[in-house]
């Protein structure tokens, strides 16, 4: 009896071991997952900010709240099971909406830095809709529309996910999608809510009379940073897009014979690399970002007259045409 209590102890501890091995190698997959899908994050939390614009101080935390829920929902109850299915049934479509994903991505950071050089009438149309002067009415579209954009942008972190682990099984694919699903909205969203409270923490230190002046000086400093902050984060976000969307579109061509501009753009980064010996590694990641970033940069330029004289008015006429009423 007691030999056959120490196997099965043996046993248990066996299988103890396999467990925390998956444990640790879905942690360590979904950690190079949420690496490589870094450039769509920090766009998500640059973009998230701006949803909260003309709401009083009360409502942004649980404004954040309800974007952050629609997010995981979109990531989890909905992209996950899409992403697992194309895994399945259909994992030659998977490069093929990835590079779709990236193109759309260029297209995002070329038409926001586009805008900024010539300021134009790309989203006319938003600014038509105006704004219902009902408070809970704006709050819930702009809810709606944070997290229809979230939607995209989750997306394309759920397939550079996917593409990080094709030859997973089932299960171990739907805990690394799960968990980059989970980790990345808490990571963004709780950031995002440090970003949008942020300046009133600043104001309410500086306007405490009790607090010391280094802590008043401190707040002021918050206060006087945030929009900086801010701009910067956006900035940041725009060049992400441009070298995530860049990166996967390259190296998406390769799957299908086009090597040109991924070796292009390693082989420039290899050689600025042996210039700077003892920086090799940063130097080969950043040229490669640059690299990646304008190769991004010249696609998305490319895609704005298409989208802008093409696809915007079939988007028009297929709205007009739902808009319209029943005879």
């Amino acid at each position: 009896m007691s030999i056959g209590l120490i196997a099965l102890l043996d046993d248990v501890a066996a299988i103890a071991k396999m467990a925390a091995a998956s444990l640790d190698d879905v942690a360590a997959q979904a950690a190079k997952a949420g690496a490589k899908a870094a450039g769509v994050v920090i766009d998500d939390a640059a973009v998230t900010p701006r949803y909260l614009v003309g709401f009083a101080a009360a409502r942004e935390l649980p404004i954040v709240w309800r974007i952050a829920r629609g997010s995981l929902k979109n990531k989890v109850l909905i992209l996950t099971p899409i992403a697992l299915a194309l895994s399945a049934f259909a994992p030659w479509a998977i490069n093929p909406l990835l590079m779709l994903g990236g193109l759309y991505l260029c297209y995002e950071g070329a038409e926001k830095i586009y805008e900024v050089i010539a300021p134009h009438k790309a989203h006319a149309h938003e600014q038509k809709l105006g704004a219902p002067e009902d408070p809970q009415a704006l709050e819930d579209q702009r809810v709606a529309s944070a997290v229809k954009t979230d939607f995209i942008l989750s997306a394309e972190i759920m397939a550079i996910t996917l593409s990080v682990v094709p030859e997973a099984n089932f299960w171990m694919q739907a805990a690394i999608l799960i968990g980059v699903g989970v980790a990345i909205t808490a990571g963004v969203y709780g950031a995002v809510a440090v970003i949008v409270k942020a300046d009133d923490v600043g104001l309410a230190l500086a306007k405490n009379e009790s607090a010391p002046g280094v802590a008043r000086a401190f707040g002021r400093g918050l206060v006087a940073s945030m929009p900086v902050f801010l701009k910067g984060l956006a900035i940041l976000g725009t060049a992400a897009m441009l070298w995530v969307g860049g990166g996967i579109v390259a190296h998406g061509l390769e799957v299908y014979g086009v090597t040109a501009p991924a070796h292009l753009i390693h082989d420039i980064a290899v050689a600025a690399a042996r210039l700077i010996p003892a920086a090799s590694g940063a130097v080969e990641w950043l040229v490669t970002a640059v690299g990646s970033g304008l190769f991004g940069l010249l696609l998305g330029a490319a895609l704005i007259p298409v989208v802008g004289y093409a696809l915007a008015p079939l988007v028009r006429r297929f709205t007009k045409a739902r808009a319209a009423p029943a005879h």
